[in-house]
């Protein structure tokens, strides 16, 4: 059984995709940024007038998405310990790979539970977004 989950606390979805899907007993999470639900507002980006990224702030958007994948797993009757593969896409790993790594420790501290992780460098996100997560927990 395939059970689509959409969550009403996490960010609208930016195409034709659901934000997880249950089969058995694993939870396989679309991409996840760290957008805010019903708005354009992108924490840590700040836009000139024609909405060109000037800057962005890594560590708020680690905390912005890490908050948007607990919204789904909660939706989905799971929970922030039940992941157990992350893949990361950054666009900027030179700069953001070691604020990256110093956040997601404070959520991971516990070495015997941490979930396998994968982190890759891309040119762009389908929003201005310098970082989404792709995650499989269990359920």
């Amino acid at each position: 059984m395939n059970d689509i989950i959409s969550s009403d606390k996490a960010p609208e979805p930016v195409g034709p995709y659901p934000h997880a899907r249950k089969a058995g007993n694993l939870l396989f999470l679309s991409g996840v940024g760290p957008r805010t639900k019903g708005s354009n507002d992108i924490p840590g980006v700040t836009f000139d007038e024609h909405r060109n990224v000037i800057s962005y702030n890594l560590e708020e958007q680690c905390h912005a998405v890490f908050q948007n994948v607990r919204y789904v797993l909660e939706a989905s009757g799971s929970q922030w310990e039940n992941l157990i593969d992350i893949t990361v896409y950054l666009t900027n790993m030179k700069e953001d790979f070691p604020v990256f790594n110093k956040i997601y420790a404070e959520y991971f501290p516990n070495q015997a539970t941490q979930p396998c992780r994968t982190t890759v460098e891309v040119n762009a996100l389908p929003t201005p977004i310098a970082i989404e997560l792709k995650c499989i927990a269990t359920v």
